[in-house]
């Protein structure tokens, strides 16, 4: 599924299911809230940090979706096309980074 197809199957569960959206902010905090829990997650399984008995059956991966649900809902309501911007970003990155990151004697 494409951003652009993600964005509408977004839009349209909200349409028939979600009566409407959560306002910016309200959504920023949900966002945060969300990446607070993939943290948690990354910390407690791949970091230094013991995993609590009650994380461990938590799924990365919904988690994670959580946190592009958001993101797709931020984008729909303020008229954000992510694929576009997405492409847009990527072609940035390709181009400043190349070499940086061949160059970068940390990476090696």
């Amino acid at each position: 599924m494409s951003l652009k197809q993600s964005q509408e199957q977004v839009d349209l569960w909200i349409k028939n299911h979600g009566v409407r959206y959560f306002n910016e902010l309200t959504n920023m905090a949900q966002l945060t809230e969300e990446v607070g829990e993939v943290a948690r997650i990354i910390a407690r399984r791949y970091g230094e940090q013991s995993e609590k008995e009650s994380d461990k059956n938590k799924d990365l991966g919904e988690e994670l979706a959580d946190v592009m649900f958001v993101v797709l809902c931020l984008a729909n309501q303020t008229g954000t096309d992510l694929e576009e911007a997405f492409a847009k970003k990527l072609d940035l990155k390709t181009k400043r980074d190349h070499d940086r990151h061949h160059n970068n004697e940390k990476l090696k």
